[in-house]
């Protein structure tokens, strides 16, 4: 087996995850928090696939990490409902359908956006400018094509903004729904150099908290939501008029304003 494969189940051939790397998330206060991220990282970006049953042991040679942090991970991931653990072979990938994908994500939205627009109101620039160097992170990895860097710059982002409503619990449930969400469509939005662009509508977020503009605040998360079930799903997204646009066209959207809003 190489080093680099995951063990898989008789269900179907041996499968490699490609890179995996405790480096691209930064700073860890764990050996088990690192592997986590990466693993909830490679979920949502599909580098792994629903329903396959991979090796923790194979997971941990590639981390360059023992096998019981990747297992501790694994029991973290399987509570929050994205793996099943199978004893004594490995776990496997929780399989979502459309369905379900799209109801979490209005849900999301029903949250976040609403909270964003408050959050405008009250937020202080310091407090904005903290989170800046993990858009320009987010940029970066999006510029390196480093899906789990993204992904896990995101998380931290998204997590780091909502937490200045002090509602902890609010928090902690778009957590929950973020790590259920599926990415699929992000691996060619890289390979074509256009995730970028998606990356950049976080400093543009960060422009209209520090402006304390609610409504263009809103109107960029709600925009920024729909890319969820939209093109970083490898779906067509709805124009602003309620026109499909095809992912081209959503791609020249973005480099323009919104009512005057950076994107």
């Amino acid at each position: 087996m190489p080093e680099r494969g995951l063990t898989v189940s008789n269900d179907g051939p041996e499968e490699a995850i490609g890179e995996l790397s405790l480096a691209s998330i930064g700073v860890y206060r764990s050996f088990r928090d690192g592997v986590a991220e990466v693993l909830r990282a490679a979920l949502i970006a599909g580098k792994m696939k629903p329903g396959r049953l991979y090796s923790a042991p194979a997971i941990a040679i590639q981390l360059g990490v023992s096998a019981t942090p990747v297992r501790e991970a694994m029991s973290e991931l399987a509570a929050q409902g994205m793996v099943e653990v199978v004893r004594n072979r490995g776990f496997r990938v929780t399989e979502l359908t459309d369905v379900e994908l799209d109801e979490m994500t209005q849900l999301r939205t029903l949250i976040e956006v609403p909270t964003m627009g408050e959050i405008a109101l009250t937020c202080s620039v310091e407090a904005v400018d903290a989170l800046r160097p993990i858009a320009k992170m987010i940029e970066e990895a999006a510029r390196a094509s480093d899906l789990i860097g993204y992904i896990e710059a995101d998380h931290r982002f998204h997590l780091g903004v909502l937490a200045m409503s002090g509602n902890q619990h609010l928090v902690r449930t778009v957590d929950q729904l973020r790590a259920r969400s599926r990415l699929y469509g992000i691996q060619a939005l890289a390979a074509r150099g256009v995730l970028v662009r998606s990356a950049e509508e976080h400093a543009a977020m960060l422009d209209t908290l520090a402006e304390h503009d609610a409504d263009a605040t809103m109107r960029l998360m709600r925009r920024h939501l729909s890319h969820v079930r939209g093109k970083w799903a490898g779906r067509n997204e709805q124009a602003e008029s309620g026109e499909t646009s095809d992912a081209s066209s959503i791609d020249t959207a973005i480099d323009g304003p919104i009512s005057g809003a950076g994107n």
